[in-house]
């Protein structure tokens, strides 16, 4: 990606207090492209083959910008267990946007799952957002995720998973 590419994809960052300083019409005409999605799959593949950190977030600024297909699973499943980038939650997010079944091992590795730069976070995010998105996948792979996170010694995690199977509708 070149340094204008770049430029162009964070000028779709919404800065609180300021106006976004890009359109998407700006990231497809700087890409020459048409075709935000897959232009979002090509540069998600390409920032996680490189192992690029910056890369894969400005990745997923286009995907949340132009929106996820199917084809942005396997991708979005092989960034969520990957160390090397700090882009856990945003990944979750989209997973929990395509809600696939195929997702659920990716999503309960999350909510087990603290990566060292998140270490701080008492809250943990990363994984009341992947209890979240587990919650939202129907079929019995999520409800038997959640309920194995019933075990969780986390408080957060636990009481996730107890909320999200008393929302469920299948169980």
């Amino acid at each position: 990606m070149s340094p204008e590419q770049r430029k162009s994809i964070m000028a779709l960052v919404i800065v609180p207090g300021r106006e976004r300083a890009g359109s998407p019409e700006q990231v497809l005409q700087q890409f020459g492209t048409d075709d935000g999605q897959a232009l979002g799959l090509d540069l998600l593949r390409d920032a996680a083959c490189r192992q690029d950190q910056l890369d894969v977030e400005l990745a997923l600024v286009v995907c949340f910008t132009f929106g996820f297909t199917a084809g942005h699973l396997d991708p979005l499943i092989q960034l969520a267990g990957e160390d090397w980038h700090f882009a856990h939650e945003d990944v979750v997010e989209g997973l929990d946007t395509l809600r696939s079944p195929q997702a659920v091992d990716a999503l309960e590795r999350a909510a087990w799952w603290v990566p060292p730069y998140l270490e701080f976070d008492e809250y943990r995010a990363l994984a009341r957002k992947a209890v979240w998105a587990l919650g939202a996948i129907p079929g019995p792979e999520a409800r038997q995720a959640l309920t194995g996170l019933l075990d969780a010694e986390d408080s957060i995690v636990r009481e996730g998973a107890r909320a999200q199977l008393a929302r469920r509708a299948d169980h």
